[in-house]
């Protein structure tokens, strides 16, 4: 029987005459197919892009945004900044601090907390995978903050030990392979990162990052309590991490 051992590491009018009107004007009540609806869509189009655009900056901001900032960087007016502003703080995406800036709201978190299943079924086959084929656990870790947390876990099934890493354990970024291929991602380098020992003694690492998903920050790794031959387990996690991409993408 295999042996565990564990280590630690977040108003528009209705048709009075129902389909007779519809077939009067070939189409284009409530705009559909006309000039005014097409307009119309477009007018929304472009305000749901910028709301995007947005959010999307002042998530890249940990300071938060002025709302002159934002109008700056998205080359519009200030009233239109607040006109976007205002649906995205009701529904708790945004929110503004005591000095007025902009800043992401606890609705964020929310999404994030419902997306977590979805990345975990999109994972799985590869870590399923790299598990097998390097004999040791693999592991999905995101970026929460300043620390990566262990969001997937796959343990080997034909090894004798083998590392019991718990789902949910966090550690700095700068500490650790799972980690340090975040921040090496962040540079838009996909090689894999070994580590020993900066978690746990007598426990090794090798991750690589996962590349091209908007809005991920994660790294897919394996840990070991031997060391592991970094070139061929190195390829192993980097395919991994590139099948996880596609699957999440």
């Amino acid at each position: 029987m295999a042996r565990r051992i564990d280590i630690e590491a977040h108003p528009s009018r209705r048709a009075a005459g129902g389909s007779t009107e519809a077939a009067a004007h070939g189409g284009e009540v409530a705009g559909i197919g006309g000039a005014d609806g097409a307009g119309r869509a477009g007018e929304t189009a472009q305000t749901l892009d910028r709301g995007l655009r947005l959010l999307h900056l002042v998530a890249d901001e940990p300071g938060g945004l002025t709302v002159t900032e934002a109008a700056n960087r998205l080359g519009i007016g200030r009233a239109a900044v607040y006109r976007l502003a205002g649906p995205l703080t009701a529904h708790g995406m945004l929110r503004r601090d005591e000095s007025g800036r902009l800043r992401l709201g606890a609705g964020v978190l929310h999404l994030a907390r419902r997306a977590q299943p979805l990345l975990a079924e999109g994972a799985l086959p590869a870590l399923r995978r790299l598990a097998e084929q390097a004999g040791a656990t693999a592991h999905l870790t995101v970026v929460e903050g300043a620390e990566g947390v262990a969001l997937v876990v796959v343990e080997p099934t034909w090894t004798s030990f083998h590392v019991a890493y718990r789902t949910g354990a966090r550690h700095p970024l700068h500490r650790g392979a799972a980690g340090r291929a975040i921040l090496a991602g962040r540079e838009g380098s996909p090689d894999p990162v070994s580590s020993s020992g900066e978690l746990q003694a007598g426990a090794y690492g090798v991750a690589a990052p996962v590349l091209g998903v908007p809005g991920l920050e994660a790294s897919v790794g394996v840990v070991a309590l031997a060391p592991l031959d970094v070139e061929t387990v190195g390829a192993q996690v980097r395919v991994a991490a590139t099948d996880i991409a596609a699957a999440l993408g």
